[in-house]
């Protein structure tokens, strides 16, 4: 359990933080509901649960979980599959297998994924959700696929401005977009009150005080929302499903160690322990299935204003899960008047920011195979699928890698005797195959030839065998054949 502040001084601050992280919370689990195609009471038990169940657990002292922006994409594909009756298995399981990685101590190795490929599954993440948002914030439908949501823009701009119903919509979800911008400009008073409330909040009363004809959310209270599992659901369990559920829990724990190692950058207090951490997000995904609610990750933007807003203990982060409680017990209607534009506003906000702009420079300059690795990332999630982007994108990071280390050099001199020696050195791959061979092949075949292979970090399979099959033909009858000098090991 989370250590009670020991001052009063201490347990003032955490309440005040607990109260801005929630007024953070409110509209970011509303929002990612919405976007996720479920209903935006499933988000806010996510939240409630993130608060009151996983900030309670040990692991991180300040990091907040509930559900994230960059899930959207994927659960949305999920329910449009599977449908929403097997949300809550799929989340269910992704929790047990979090606890499994948790237990079998694999929260470190999150830490050796490619900074490039997270980056690449994070702007892809936003571009899906960027350009998807933007349909709903014009009340639009928008369509499945990655592509054609960027094939459809020109008609939807053209509905826009066509004027009607889309071009009022988009006015309020570009008004909410606005705010989130200017916001953080204004004196530091108004920074008090989060920008993505006081964005939906403005939104909110200005449709109702003008009677604009928008979309809002739909309210059903959360006894109508929680849809438990059934013995049934689990025998839909096929590869597909566990698919689904291997990439929730590998995309929800990369997300999550990822947020706990920059959170852990913005405070001098305890660091988190990465094999606790991913086991109380076990624990809340599983939770969260019983419950049939969205998964939850750590989540960045929630953890940072629990920071910046002076937390000193865990106790923020469960309060902040009580004031969603009790908000949804006492004023479940407040929801029922927010605008869907204003949601999307905040989402194509969100979107943006999950692009990394700022690493694009510093890459282009000093290590351009990372930047494609990360644009090769975002655009195959977007042409295709979460899951199918982030193994293209580890897929080229573990090739760039290798290619990087198997470096080497064949060094060729003419010995005073007649003999030409060839040295190698370095690490002969089957990757420097072509090169190798092409350098040794040019070699004449009338004189006496000796590879030194002594100087070999690493000779793999492939190399030998070529090298061999390569010495044992190469050289003209009555020339003496090819020596091979070993590499040591």
């Amino acid at each position: 359990m989370f250590p009670a502040p020991k001052q009063p001084d201490a347990l003032r601050q955490d309440v005040l933080a607990s109260l801005v992280v929630f007024l953070v919370a409110l509209p970011l689990c509303v929002g990612v509901a919405v976007a996720s195609g479920v209903p935006a009471e499933l988000g806010l038990i996510t939240g409630i649960v993130g608060g009151l169940v996983v900030g309670a657990l040990p692991g991180s002292t300040f990091q907040v979980s509930g559900p994230a922006a960059g899930l959207t994409v994927l659960v949305s594909e999920a329910v449009r599959e599977f449908g929403l009756g097997m949300l809550g298995v799929i989340v269910l399981c992704t929790g047990l297998l979090q606890l499994a990685l948790g237990l079998l101590r694999f929260g470190r190795w999150f830490r050796a994924i490619s900074v490039s490929v997270v980056h690449g599954m994070l702007a892809g993440i936003g571009l899906v959700l960027f350009f998807g948002q933007l349909y709903t914030m014009a009340g639009v439908p928008q369509p499945r696929a990655g592509l054609d949501k960027i094939a459809g823009i020109p008609g939807l701009l053209g509905d826009v401005l066509d004027g009607g119903r889309a071009a009022t919509a988009c006015a309020v979800g570009a008004g909410t977009v606005a705010v989130l911008v200017l916001w953080p400009r204004l004196p530091a008073r108004a920074h008090l009150v989060p920008a993505p409330l006081a964005a939906v909040a403005l939104a909110t009363a200005v449709t109702w005080a003008t009677g604009t004809d928008v979309a809002h959310v739909t309210v059903q209270g959360l006894g109508g929302a929680i849809d438990l599992p059934e013995w049934g659901d689990f025998a839909s369990l096929g590869v597909p499903v566990l698919g689904t559920v291997v990439t929730f829990a590998l995309i929800a724990s990369a997300e999550t160690l990822f947020s706990a190692a920059a959170v852990d950058r913005m405070h001098d207090g305890p660091r988190t322990h990465y094999d606790k951490e991913l086991l109380a997000q076990g624990a809340g995904n599983m939770l969260c299935g019983l419950l049939g609610a969205l998964p939850m990750t750590a989540v960045i933007v929630r953890s940072s204003a629990n920071v910046r807003a002076g937390a000193r203990t865990a106790l923020s982060r469960v309060l902040h899960g009580a004031w969603l409680l009790v908000f949804v017990v006492a004023l479940p209607a407040a929801v029922g008047v927010i605008p869907l534009p204003a949601l999307a506003g905040v989402l194509v906000h969100a979107g943006c920011k999950l692009i990394p702009f700022g690493e694009f420079a510093p890459l282009w300059r000093a290590h351009r195979g990372e930047l494609v690795i990360l644009a090769a990332t975002a655009v195959a999630i977007l042409a295709t699928s979460m899951f199918e982007g982030v193994l293209l994108g580890i897929l080229l990071a573990v090739v760039k890698s290798a290619w990087e280390t198997s470096k080497v050099q064949v060094d060729v001199r003419d010995l005073t005797d007649g003999r030409i020696l060839a040295r190698l050195t370095g690490n002969a791959t089957f990757l420097r195959l072509p090169r190798i061979m092409e350098t040794l092949e040019a070699l004449p075949k009338d004189r006496p030839i000796e590879i030194d292979l002594s100087e070999l970090r690493h000779l793999d399979h492939a190399c030998r065998t070529a090298l061999e099959s390569w010495a044992e033909s190469h050289n003209d009858a009555g020339t003496e054949p090819v020596r091979l000098r070993e590499a040591v090991g």
